[in-house]
């Protein structure tokens, strides 16, 4: 009988480690290459993070976006490290110069062909455990969004015609292009 072939387990330090321009999420102690993100994706991650921002701002509130590369530790521990699209965060405790310390309020994710599994699963899981209070999944070869309310357990999907009703803010509405 053959031995199990025993999975490496990688940290924090391993994500540091990378040659230049390489990026990487750890999740759980395992590795997940970044490819660079596409035009689409770019046009789409400015214009959310730039409408995000602008009503947050015009309603003076205390809540920050940051946009991918942006580090999120989302547990206690050095097996896990995200670098989300999009991290609204509205506890400034949470955040120093390395990134964010604990689970951001809200995260969106734009879905490219190479971070399809992640986005859908692995990162589902992970943020809905980790204390994140609302994920948007946003899917451009699909033309979705996928909108997870982990606060009242509720799952939406929206086209993108449609006008996304933000969780945290009462109010907020977001149409995607």
């Amino acid at each position: 009988m053959d031995a199990l072939k025993k999975e490496e387990i990688y940290t924090i330090d391993d994500i540091y480690a990378l040659p230049d321009g390489e990026r990487a999420e750890l999740i759980d102690g395992k590795m997940y290459g970044m490819a660079p993100p596409s035009r689409t994706h770019q046009r789409i991650l400015f214009s959310l993070s730039r409408k995000i921002a602008d009503y947050i701002e015009s309603k003076k509130g205390d809540c920050e976006v940051n946009i991918a590369p942006f580090a999120v530790f989302l547990n206690e521990d050095d097996i896990n490290y995200i670098e989300p699209d999009i991290s609204i965060v509205c506890d400034s405790s949470k955040l120093d110069e390395k990134g964010c310390h604990g689970a951001p309020d809200w995260i969106i994710e734009i879905v490219s062909p190479s971070s399809k599994t992640n986005d859908y699963l692995t990162k589902l899981l992970k943020y809905g455990t980790a204390g994140v209070r609302e994920y948007w999944i946003v899917d451009p070869g699909k033309k979705m969004t996928t909108v997870y309310f982990f606060e009242k357990d509720v799952v939406e999907q929206y086209s993108f015609d449609e006008a996304v009703p933000v969780g945290i803010y009462e109010g907020f509405f977001i149409n995607i292009q």
